[in-house]
């Protein structure tokens, strides 16, 4: 389990009003690999940020400045070994 105690909102630490969605550097540590918009839990932010983060995503992957899903070619799930039930040693 963990500690108890919440990390600071990244934003209000450093009391940004409005989170900018051309600010790809920021916006990519809210995204997980897959492309995921990563949850409050996660990343620490307040609810007021965290959801200003998920509009500034959306819109940097409408204007092509965020990808929508990873780069890779090839299936996540092929590289994490966990494959389906039925492959399972028959």
């Amino acid at each position: 389990m963990g500690s108890g105690r919440r990390k600071p909102c990244l934003f209000c630490k450093d009391k940004v009003e409005q989170v900018d969605y051309k600010d790809i550097a920021t916006l990519s540590k809210f995204v997980s690999e897959r492309g995921k918009i990563r949850s409050r839990r996660l990343t620490g932010a307040c609810r007021r940020h965290q959801n200003q983060v998920a509009v500034a995503v959306k819109r940097a992957r409408e204007l092509a400045l965020l990808p929508y899903v990873n780069d890779s070619g090839k299936d996540d799930r092929e590289t994490t070994g966990r494959g389906r039930r039925d492959d399972r040693g028959r």
